[in-house]
């Protein structure tokens, strides 16, 4: 748990997570490719440090093998006695070769904590092997037990010489003090084959390391295929492509789907009682109030006049708030799509013919891939009422573009070239959802059903000026996905 705002306490949850591995957690393909990708890289690099280690380890083992067996005939040559230190005659051609590489030298400790040299190998011509400062501590505390160091060869710079020594305390027979006996070989052969051997080493898991990230690339693709099948049919569903998952999945994302399809199953039940109501309640509510208008107009008086005129007010508001529930059922449903081009044509085609006597001509723009996200027989009224009330105040044009927003809104323009109709008349006829005429107030452009539909889908109603010189009714509904 983590301290929150006010310090309430949050879930550490895949957002930190995401953190750690530069956000990945908004893409489940990116996180897993990132963590096996690491995982990968983790491994390989200290694979190859334990590879390159270990060979130089046993290559520096064999040098210190070798060094211990020329310390032992070293040892072996070594007689002391009245005359000093003797070393006798050791029959190794690379040790009689000046500066071969290969060295071996026999020392006393001097009792001021340094090492004075008595005898050495031809193969130093004349040179001392150098001897860390600690080395007499050292030999004292592991007396008889070999010491192995790498230093960086003789005293004197021009002859330096990258060196594998060991050095070892021994006592001999005819000899109080101990003799310090070291021996020493070039590793320069050793660092050579060490560096070949890392950078094969690491090209060779450098370019297995590539074949495994590709390799889990194609494998989380591969294997996330079908998320991205169900991802594309739940979309075409949204979009009103289909009307339910079709497709089988893998055992482990079967299940999600057919839950998808209970879900929309339950949904589309639901929307389908809501209508049936309202149907049901519009028949109940529709039939008194017929029968009290029936009754009311057959007869003369102040009472019959009042429960005529209560009665339409009545059967109104039941029309009004039943057409309201009708159109935020269907709003509900996932999948709705009417295409605006269809419905545009169909209307423009009929209008022209209903007004072929004022010659009135609808001029419609819609792109092909627009569609309205509700049921095609409320976009039909709410067009319908608009483009009839343009046609019948208009002139000569009615003009009505589409278009989409981008944010999963469009906007539709209806516009004529009539006599308008008054800014200060407008929010009214809004408000009331009346009946105003474009130039005199009271009667002409019914608004009713289309400000309830629109507001039922959530969407805006708003009137103008248009640049045809009427009025320009400006109309925002949800849009359907392409």
């Amino acid at each position: 748990m983590t301290e929150g705002a006010g310090g309430e306490s949050a879930p550490a949850d895949g957002r930190t997570w995401g953190r750690w591995f530069g956000r990945p957690g908004h893409s489940l393909t990116r996180r897993l490719i990132w963590l096996a990708s690491a995982w990968i890289v983790l491994a390989l690099v200290l694979t190859g440090w334990a590879l390159t280690t270990q060979y130089r380890e046993s290559a520096l083992r064999q040098l210190s093998s070798a060094l211990a067996d020329t310390i032992d005939e070293v040892v072996f040559a070594t007689n002391a006695g009245p005359d000093g230190v003797v070393v006798a005659e050791i029959r190794d051609a690379q040790t009689d070769r000046a500066l071969s590489g290969k060295y071996w030298a026999v020392a006393e400790l001097d009792g001021e904590g340094g090492v004075r040299f008595i005898a050495g190998s031809p193969s130093l011509a004349g040179e001392q092997l150098a001897v860390p400062m600690d080395l007499p501590e050292q030999l004292r505390t592991s007396r008889g037990d070999m010491i192995s160091f790498s230093d960086s060869g003789f005293l004197r710079p021009p002859l330096r010489q990258p060196l594998r020594v060991a050095a070892s305390l021994k006592s001999l027979p005819g000899r109080s003090e101990p003799l310090v006996f070291m021996a020493a070989l070039d590793r320069t052969s050793i660092e050579n084959d060490t560096r070949q051997f890392a950078t094969f080493t690491w090209t060779s898991l450098l370019i297995l390391g590539l074949g495994l990230v590709i390799a889990v690339f194609l494998q989380v693709q591969i294997g996330l295929r079908p998320l991205f099948s169900l991802r594309n049919e739940i979309a075409d569903v949204r979009k009103g492509k289909a009307a339910r998952i079709v497709r089988s999945y893998p055992v482990e994302i079967q299940p999600l789907a057919e839950q998808v399809n209970r879900l929309l199953d339950h949904n589309q039940e639901t929307v389908e009682r809501q209508r049936t109501h309202v149907g049901n309640l519009a028949h109940a509510l529709k039939t008194p109030l017929s029968v009290m208008l029936a009754e009311a107009g057959s007869q003369t008086g102040l009472l019959p006049d009042m429960v005529r005129k209560q009665t339409e007010v009545m059967k109104a508001q039941v029309d009004h708030h039943l057409r309201r529930a009708r159109a935020a059922a269907r709003a509900q449903l996932l999948g709705e799509r009417t295409p605006i081009a269809e419905v545009l044509d169909e209307l423009a085609v009929m209008l022209e013919r209903v007004f072929e006597e004022k010659a009135v001509e609808i001029d419609w723009r819609a792109p092909d891939e627009l569609g309205f996200r509700g049921e095609r027989q409320d976009l039909q009224e709410i067009l319908g009422n608009l483009m009839e009330n343009a046609c019948k105040w208009a002139k000569r044009r009615v003009r009505i573009s589409a278009g989409s927003t981008g944010l999963g809104q469009m906007v539709l323009v209806v516009e004529d070239d009539g006599p308008g109709l008054p800014a200060d008349q407008r929010e009214a006829a809004l408000e009331r959802g009346s009946r105003m005429d474009e130039t005199t107030p009271g009667s002409g452009l019914g608004l009713s059903i289309v400000v309830e539909l629109t507001r039922a889908y959530g969407g805006k109603i708003t009137l103008a000026d248009s640049d045809l010189g009427g009025l320009k009714v400006l109309l925002e509904l949800p849009a359907a996905e392409a």
